[in-house]
């Protein structure tokens, strides 16, 4: 007789990012003693008595033996699919993509043999050629193995504008630089938070994604559109910004800067800046023109010029190709007499000119010149000064 055992099963409960899981539960008398071998051979029993009703009883087994068997596939599977694992992914995210492909009969089953499988954090994201219907095991192997990783990678070098980085991306992809440029119109629509927009400076706030796509090497999803490789971009500059907490950091200690006005300088220091070693005074100098002693309280970069240039089209110059008209053109938002901060970032900043525009060493510079050919500069607070370090670059064959 078995008239002391009840089995039942659980409400479904919802767990971690929104899954079902159902647990089996046993009873006996009010308790909750005794082994699963046990509970499993009343099972066993009770069906095999209950075999008369008919095939019902052996199709309720096969459901309920789930509970107890992993459903996997057998062996390496078969055909060809391409599987996308997006990045942050963790291995119940990895193993519903897998599922959603018929890569592997169940999330338990990958999970299972990554879990068992020392090497499986190893696995990166990315878009992987795998096979229908494989084993857990067969599929955490065939993803370690990087010859089953389908590579489109792109780098994105430090200081490049967005209309520079759209060509890359255009050639790397085939996509109409037309297409980007439609898309970066709306950096809000690509996830740049509108608080990021926000100047303390009382000059108009403009909207761009400029200074916000990352330089990064980047691996493009084969079916990817100019939207979704901008979002990649702009969730990256995020999360580094986000790490560093640059926001934070700039509003804490800047004195009133915000940090979308840090981000412009930052650009610019990237620009202007010869040697990473001097990131942060090549940003010291911008914050003490636009907002400190300088005389006209403008930037007086060249870099400003360039970039206005290139966004209309036409080649930038160095400094001594650049004509008096061109270097004041009233018409040009970025002319580098106009005081205070440009409207804009001027380019997309690397973390070490981030944490330079974040974090700019003390000090009362002026001016700086790149006095040898590694690109480091020296800085002055006075035009005498300034006078005698050009004079240093010009021995040096600087300029």
């Amino acid at each position: 007789m078995i008239d002391d055992l009840d089995l039942g099963f659980d409400e479904p409960e919802r767990g971690e990012k929104g899954r079902h899981r159902r647990s089996f539960v046993r009873k006996r008398n009010g308790g909750s003693g005794g082994g699963r071998g046990k509970t499993f051979l009343a099972l066993m029993m009770a069906l095999v008595l209950l075999g008369g009703i008919g095939g019902g009883a052996f199709y309720g087994f096969d459901r309920i033996q789930n509970y107890f068997v992993t459903p996997d596939y057998d062996g390496d599977g078969s055909g060809e699919i391409t599987v996308e694992i997006k990045s942050g992914a963790l291995l119940a995210d990895m193993a519903d993509a897998l599922v959603a492909a018929d890569v592997v009969k169940s999330q338990k089953a990958f999970v299972e043999a990554a879990e068992a499988n020392s090497r499986s954090k190893n696995i990166q994201p990315g878009t992987y050629k795998l096979r229908k219907q494989m084993s857990g095991a067969s599929a955490v192997t065939a993803m370690l193995d990087l010859k089953n990783k389908i590579v489109n990678g792109l780098t994105i070098p430090e200081g490049r504008t967005s209309m520079n980085v759209f060509k890359l991306l255009s050639d790397k992809t085939k996509i109409p630089v037309k297409n980007f440029q439609a898309a970066a119109k709306d950096p809000e629509a690509l996830g740049v938070p509108d608080w990021w927009f926000t100047r303390t400076d009382g000059k108009k706030s403009v909207k761009s994604v400029e200074g916000f796509l990352y330089p990064d090497t980047y691996e493009i999803p084969p079916k990817a559109t100019a939207e979704s490789i901008l979002k990649l971009m702009v969730n990256r500059f995020l999360s580094v910004t986000g790490e560093m907490k640059f926001a934070d950091e700039v509003q804490e200690k800047l004195g009133g800067v915000s940090p979308y006005e840090a981000l412009i300088v930052a650009s610019l220091a990237q620009a202007e800046a010869g040697n990473a070693d001097d990131l942060g005074k090549v940003a010291r100098v911008a914050y003490n023109r636009a907002y400190g002693e300088f005389p006209c309280n403008c930037l007086e970069m060249d870099v400003t010029v360039n970039y206005y240039l290139e966004s209309i089209g036409k080649p930038t110059k160095s400094s001594k190709q650049m004509t008096e008209s061109e270097l004041n053109d009233p018409k040009n938002p970025y002319n580098r007499k106009l005081p205070g901060m440009i409207p804009t970032p001027i380019n997309s900043p690397g973390k070490q000119a981030l944490e330079g525009a974040m974090a700019p060493p003390k000090g009362k510079w002026l001016f700086f010149v790149a006095i040898d050919k590694q690109g480091h500069s020296e800085f002055a607070e006075t035009p005498e000064q300034h006078e005698r370090n050009k004079d240093k670059a010009k021995e040096a064959g600087i300029i």
